[in-house]
């Protein structure tokens, strides 16, 4: 069977697991024709579908999951939205699950989630082959991205304006939208460090919080960020085809597409595997998946498909082949257990960390 990118199909083949919850798939029946149905991360979706793959190899009986690209954002809102067969079993994450995401999945009775960390990747900045070469920082990224830099207008066009050891070549950066993991982690990892190099805004987070956000983090619309929507392949072709573009996208695309673009450095440190992998690089970042433990019930093959992801994600297995950066030794043995045991994730543990 091939890979499907539509909840309908998924609605349709179980269109026998009649009602909106679970109970009835808790008290022992099931279907066998229901796939596994995983959405969210664009930066998660290759590792994702490989794994996907090999499972419908070692499991003949078993359709096909369905694994559907919405983005972070997007996919846990879907996740949350409830219990049940027209929901999905799992949402793939390039960030971890915000408290108030987890508070919306507990009032949709979705309160049994086990969350699993499946590796490592990287935020990573690039340009074509041969084109711009830029070293950059969280500051000078945050100085040339923010709508209103350290709540200033902002005034920046060129490289140069932002940082005069910089080309003076225009900004024009290809990126993530609104509702990616990947910009909440560029937020988070890159324009928010950049922003608080400035000591009036600590200042500024303690008084506001909502004004602090909003000028650390929010990004510029007057065109020399594109948002490119839920498609990082699509990022990779726009800069590939202008050597004064800049692109950012996860780390995976840019040694799959080696040939075509060329990783920038920040901070002096290259986006590599061994950067990322040692967390020498800023922009490194950990990737999740989550799942419903309902469904563990309720879905033929959606733990076995778990174990999938916990054979896929060492150093030397399937998904380092395609760019995944694996994890320390003790967060992959801790992770695997996970998978075995399915500790329900409780908000405390979400806030501690």
């Amino acid at each position: 069977m091939t890979f499907q990118f539509a909840s309908l199909i998924r609605i349709g083949a179980v269109a026998l697991l009649a009602g909106t919850t679970l109970a009835a798939c808790d008290s022992g029946s099931s279907s066998a024709s229901q796939p596994v149905h995983a959405v969210g991360s664009s930066t998660v979706l290759p590792f994702a579908k490989l794994v996907a793959e090999n499972f419908s190899r070692s499991n003949a009986g078993m359709p096909s999951p369905l694994i559907e690209s919405t983005g972070t954002g997007n996919g846990i809102q879907l996740f949350c939205s409830g219990l049940g067969p027209n929901t999905p079993d799992m949402v793939n994450a390039s960030r971890r699950m915000k408290d108030s995401e987890f508070d919306a999945c507990v009032s949709n009775k979705v309160d049994e989630i086990v969350e699993i960390q499946v590796g490592l990747d990287g935020i990573a900045f690039a340009s074509a082959k041969g084109g711009i070469t830029l070293n950059l920082s969280p500051e000078t990224v945050y100085k040339a991205l923010a709508a209103t830099p350290y709540g200033k207008p902002q005034t920046a066009k060129t490289w140069k304006d932002v940082d005069p050891a910089l080309p003076a070549d225009p900004i024009l950066v290809y990126g993530p939208p609104s509702t990616s993991g990947t910009r909440d982690a560029l937020k988070e990892l890159i324009l928010e460090v950049g922003c608080k190099k400035d000591p009036a805004m600590k200042a500024l987070k303690d008084s506001d919080e909502a004004k602090y956000k909003q000028v650390c983090t929010e990004v510029r619309d007057d065109g020399a960020y594109v948002d490119q929507g839920e498609q990082d392949n699509l990022v990779v072709q726009k800069i590939a085809g202008n050597p004064k573009a800049v692109g950012i996208f996860g780390y995976s695309y840019l040694e799959e597409n080696a040939d075509k673009v060329q990783g920038l450095p920040m901070e002096g440190v290259q986006p590599t595997y061994d950067n990322i992998a040692s967390f020498a690089y800023p922009g490194a970042r950990p990737l999740y998946v989550y799942v419903k433990k309902a469904h563990m019930r309720a879905i033929p093959g959606l733990q076995d498909f778990m174990k999938e992801w916990a054979k896929s994600w060492a150093k030397d297995g399937p998904l380092a082949r395609i760019g995944m950066v694996a994890m320390p030794a003790d967060a992959l043995a801790a992770n695997a257990e996970k998978v075995q045991t399915l500790p329900v994730l409780t908000r405390e543990e979400l806030a501690a960390k």
